[in-house]
């Protein structure tokens, strides 16, 4: 027999938590390791550590507070959905969106700003043509990806 198989509210909760493990992180390391300026990596690849009192990929003009209620009202829909996905895929998708939030929003409650979470989000993935990002950031995009993902091959997969 194969190795056991984690039920979707394991899979959920265990996605969210390595996505905000992982994305503070990163951001501790860049905070350490870039202050000093960027590093080219690879072509327009490089990191460069930014403050960003935005949405993710510096999207909303700095509605610092306003972004955080509704990341903290998205990640309650996100919470409730994930803990009664049914599928794996659509629980692990699920989880990598909720990681995402949680991410960013870690940072607007912990790092300095303006008021009650209006911190700002550490970001240092910079294509120099897109905005400078984080895991956080893409993780939404890829957990956007995995629902839409779970959604298509839908009803072939069992809980």
């Amino acid at each position: 027999m194969g190795a056991p198989v984690a039920p979707p509210r394991r899979t959920f909760l265990a996605a969210a938590a390595a996505v905000v493990a992982l994305d503070q992180l990163t951001k501790q390391w860049a905070l350490s390791a870039l202050p000093d300026g960027p590093v080219d990596l690879v072509g327009s690849l490089r990191l460069k550590l930014v403050f960003n009192e935005s949405a993710a990929f510096n999207l909303g003009g700095g509605n610092t507070q306003v972004i955080a209620v509704v990341a903290l009202i998205v990640a309650g829909v996100l919470m409730r959905m994930g803990l009664r996905a049914e599928q794996r895929l659509h629980a692990l998708g699920l989880g990598i969106l909720l990681g995402g939030a949680l991410g960013n929003l870690t940072d607007r409650w912990l790092r300095a700003g303006d008021g009650f979470l209006g911190g700002r989000v550490v970001d240092m993935v910079d294509l120099q043509w897109w905005p400078v990002f984080n895991l956080a950031d893409a993780a939404l995009w890829v957990g956007v990806g995995t629902v839409l993902l779970s959604s298509r091959a839908g009803a072939g997969e069992a809980p």
